[in-house]
C-alpha cells in the first residue's frame, strides 16, 4: 500500500504556447497548442511516482474521452489509481493555460467530475490506507471534502503536507488540521498579509503561519529561493538558476518531491533542498507532468551542476 497519498484534482491540460501574454482585448498569434496530462492532486502523484515513491491518489475524472486518456497517464507512471473514481456521464476537469516565452503562465479551471468527489468517500479511503505515512493535499477539490481528508488523517496519524493553491480557499479552520505548508510569495501574502522581500519579512510571515497552528514548512520566493521554518529555526535555499522553458505544475512538481523525501526521513531543509533541484529541473521542460524528472535525471543533474544529491534510493 502507498506511503504517500495524494487527495486532489485530475484534469486535462489545454496549453497555448505565444510569445506574449496577451492583455485584456488582444489578440496574438499562438505558436503551438497542446493537450497533456494535469491537475495539481494528478501533477503531485506524479511527482512522487518519479522519484520511485509509491503513492495514491484520490480524486475523480469523468468517463469522457479525456477521462480515459488521463487514468492511462497515471498508470504509465505507476500512480495507484485505483482510489480514482471514474464517474459516469460526467465531463473531467480541464484547464485552459496559455504560457509565454518566458516561461510564465495564467490559468483557467473548470472543475468536471473534480467538484464531485465526496467527504464520506474519501474518508472511508483515507481510513483503509494503512501504510499511509503523508497525506499530501491542495484547493483544487472541493473545500469540504479536503477538509475532511485532512481531519480524518489527524485521526489516523498521518501527516499531513498542505501546498495551499488556490489560496483564496484557505481558511484557519483548515490549517489547523496542517503539520507542513508549502505556500509561494503570492499564497503567503494571500493568507499572512506579508510580502516576503528579506529574512526579517520571512521570519514574520513564519511567525503568522505558528500562531494559526503550523509549527513547519517552506515559503517559497521564486527565483529568490525559499526559507524554511521548523518551529524556531529559519534556514534560507538559494534557488538553482536555469532556463525557464515552462513553470506549469512547478510548484506541484515541488510538493511531491518535498514528500517523497521526507517520507525517507530525510530533515525539513534536506526535503527542501531534494525539492528545489527537482522542481527546478522540471522548468527547464514542458509539460506539468511530462516535465517532471525521473530520479534518475535528478541524480544526472547534481552531478552535472556539483550539486549535493538527496536522492534516498
Amino acid at each position: 500500500m502507498a506511503k504517500i497519498c495524494v487527495v486532489g484534482s485530475v484534469n486535462m491540460d489545454i496549453v497555448t504556447y505565444v510569445n506574449d501574454i496577451p492583455v485584456r482585448g488582444q489578440t496574438v498569434n499562438g505558436k503551438k497548442l497542446v493537450e497533456t496530462a494535469g491537475g495539481k492532486g494528478a501533477n503531485q502523484a506524479v511527482a512522487v511516482a518519479k522519484q520511485n515513491k509509491d503513492v495514491a491518489l484520490i480524486g475523480c475524472i469523468g468517463d469522457d474521452y479525456h477521462g480515459d486518456m488521463l487514468l492511462q497517464s497515471l498508470r504509465e507512471y505507476k500512480v495507484d489509481t485505483s482510489k480514482l473514481k471514474q464517474l459516469q456521464d460526467t465531463a473531467s476537469g480541464k484547464t485552459s493555460i496559455v504560457v509565454e516565452d518566458s516561461g510564465e503562465n495564467f490559468i483557467i479551471y473548470l472543475e468536471g467530475a473534480n467538484k464531485k468527489l465526496d467527504k464520506g468517500y474519501v474518508r472511508n479511503t483515507i481510513q483503509a490506507e494503512k501504510n499511509c505515512e503523508v497525506l499530501l493535499v491542495q484547493l483544487e477539490s472541493p473545500y469540504d471534502v479536503v477538509l475532511e481528508a485532512m481531519k480524518t488523517a489527524h485521526e489516523q496519524g498521518i501527516k499531513v503536507i498542505l501546498d495551499p493553491a488556490p489560496s483564496n480557499h484557505v481558511t484557519d479552520e483548515l490549517l489547523q488540521y496542517a503539520h507542513l505548508v508549502l505556500p509561494n510569495e503570492q499564497e503567503t501574502r494571500e493568507i499572512t498579509g506579508i510580502t516576503i522581500t528579506d529574512e526579517a519579512s520571512a521570519l514574520t510571515a513564519a511567525t503568522i503561519f505558528k500562531q494559526k497552528g503550523i509549527e513547519q514548512g517552506v515559503l517559497k520566493v521564486g527565483a529568490t529561493g525559499s526559507y524554511v521554518f521548523d518551529k524556531q529555526d529559519m534556514t534560507f535555499i538559494d534557488a538553482i538558476q536555469v532556463k525557464a522553458i515552462d513553470t506549469v505544475g512547478a510548484g506541484d512538481c515541488f510538493a511531491g518531491a518535498f514528500a517523497s523525501a521526507y517520507v525517507d526521513g530525510l530533515s525539513l531543509v534536506e526535503a527542501a533542498k531534494h525539492a528545489n533541484i527537482v522542481a527546478a529541473l522540471k522548468v527547464t521542460k514542458a509539460g506539468a507532468q511530462d516535465g517532471i524528472p525521473t530520479q534518475q535525471e535528478v541524480k544526472d543533474f547534481c552531478t552535472e551542476r556539483n550539486l549535493p544529491c538527496y536522492v534516498t534510493k
